[in-house]
C-alpha cells in the first residue's frame, strides 16, 4: 500500500507510469500533421482528378498531384498510428509510429547527403526539367505561372540562357515557325524599369540579337546559375529550414519512445501485482 500527500493508502492499482502530459501532447502532436495529412491528400486529389494536366506536368521528374497523394497518405497513416497508440496505449502502434518516423528521418539525411556529394548531377536534373518545363510553357497555364513567377523572382531566363526558349515550339527561331511569338521570350524575361507605360512586347525578336544586345532588354543569365547563388547565399536559412522539418520528427521520436517505455513499466507493474494478489505478504 502507498499513501497520498494527506496519509490516506492508495491502492498501488491506481499508480501508473504513464504521464498524462506526454501522453496527449503525442496525441495532440500526432493530430495536427493528421489534419494537414488530409489537406494534403484533397489537394493532391484536386489536382490529379479536376485539373487533367497530366501532359503538362509531364515535364516534371515527378507529378507534384502524385507526389502530394503518395506524402499525404504516408503521412495518413504514420500519424494515424500515432494517434491511436497513444490514445490507446498500444505498444504495437508506437512502434510503428517510431520506427517509420527514424526510417524517414535517415532517408531524408541520405538524400540531403547524396545531393551535396552528386551536386553535378542533381544540377543536371534540374537543368533536364527546366528545359522540359519550357517545351510545355504554353501546355498548362499553372506550369506557364510557375516558370514566370520562377523567371521573375531570380531574374533570369531559360535553363541556362535566354536562347533556351528557342526549345519551345512557339518560341522556336527557325525560319519556317508561323508562330507570332518566333524568336522572342517570355515577359516575365524581361528587364522593368520605372516607366509609366510598361512594354509588354519587350521579349519580341530578342533571340535575333546578340548578347550585348539583348542583355539591355531582358535578363540574360540562365536560371540554374541563378538559383545556384541562391543557394550559396542563403544557406543559413535552407539549414534553419531543415531543422524546422527534423525538429517535430525528433521530438515524434523522443515522445514516442519516453512513453513506450512508461507503458512498458505500468505492464510490468500490473504482472507483478497480479502474480503476488493471492500474497497477503506482498
Amino acid at each position: 500500500m502507498a499513501r497520498t500527500s494527506r496519509g490516506a493508502p492508495r491502492s498501488d492499482e491506481e499508480f501508473t507510469f504513464v504521464s498524462p502530459a506526454v501522453k496527449y501532447l503525442l496525441f495532440i502532436f500526432n493530430f495536427i500533421f493528421w489534419i494537414i495529412s488530409l489537406v494534403l491528400v484533397l489537394i493532391g486529389v484536386y489536382a490529379r482528378i479536376v485539373k487533367h494536366a497530366e501532359t503538362a506536368l509531364a515535364c516534371l521528374a515527378v507529378d507534384p498531384a502524385v507526389m502530394l497523394l503518395i506524402v499525404g497518405v504516408l503521412m495518413f497513416i504514420i500519424t494515424f498510428c500515432g494517434c491511436v497508440g497513444s490514445l490507446r496505449e498500444n505498444l504495437c502502434l508506437l512502434q510503428t509510429f517510431c520506427i517509420c518516423l527514424i526510417v524517414i528521418f535517415i532517408l531524408q539525411l541520405t538524400a540531403g547527403v547524396l545531393g551535396f556529394i552528386f551536386s553535378d548531377k542533381a544540377r543536371g536534373k534540374v537543368t533536364e526539367v527546366i528545359n522540359n518545363a519550357i517545351v510545355h510553357y504554353r501546355d498548362d497555364i499553372d506550369l506557364q505561372n510557375l516558370i514566370d513567377f520562377g523567371q521573375e523572382e531570380f531574374d533570369c531566363c531559360g535553363a541556362l540562357r535566354y536562347l533556351d526558349w528557342s526549345q519551345n515550339m512557339y518560341f522556336n527561331c527557325s525560319k519556317d515557325n508561323p508562330s507570332r511569338e518566333r524568336c522572342s521570350v517570355p515577359f516575365s524575361c524581361c528587364i522593368l524599369r520605372n516607366d509609366t507605360v510598361i512594354n509588354t512586347m519587350c521579349g519580341h525578336n530578342i533571340q535575333e540579337l546578340d548578347y550585348i544586345e539583348a542583355g539591355n532588354r531582358i535578363h540574360t543569365n540562365g536560371c540554374i546559375d541563378k538559383i545556384v547563388d541562391w543557394i550559396h547565399s542563403n544557406l543559413f536559412l535552407l539549414g534553419g529550414i531543415a531543422l524546422g522539418l527534423a525538429i517535430p520528427q525528433l521530438a515524434g521520436m523522443l515522445l514516442s519512445q519516453i512513453l513506450m517505455n512508461q507503458i512498458k513499466d505500468q505492464i510490468e507493474l500490473q504482472n507483478y501485482n497480479q502474480k503476488h494478489s493471492s500474497d497477503p505478504w506482498s
